[in-house]
């Protein structure tokens, strides 16, 4: 069995947004983002793969499709595959967001 503490990876970037990895399989990852105020994740899309991202800190404004919306502690969105997404913290305060993905990304096709 494979235990983390989400503190421990609850590291922040002062020049980028900070991609954590928690757990990472052939067929998924999960990650916690650390952005300080300002920070944001561009706009992309995966062609085969589900995100979801759920705020546990902080708000973030999270893009899902042709959809923006400000996000709180306790809120999850599901960027479906194909679905532009982002994240941006526009508030005082750090974002934090655990992330899944699945397929992962490096599966075959």
């Amino acid at each position: 069995m494979k235990v983390v503490s989400l503190e421990t990876h609850r590291r922040f970037d002062a020049a980028k947004m900070a991609k954590n990895n928690l757990f990472e399989t052939s067929r998924f990852f999960c990650d916690l983002y650390c952005l300080e105020p300002g920070q944001s994740q561009a706009p992309h899309t995966h062609e085969r793969e589900d995100k979801v991202m759920i705020v546990l800190e902080g708000e973030g404004t999270v893009r899902s499709g042709d959809e923006t919306q400000t996000l709180g502690a306790g809120d999850a969105i599901l960027a479906e595959a194909g679905e532009p997404h982002g994240v941006a913290n526009e508030g005082l305060v750090r974002l934090v967001v655990l992330v899944f993905m699945a397929p992962h990304p490096k599966a075959p096709s």
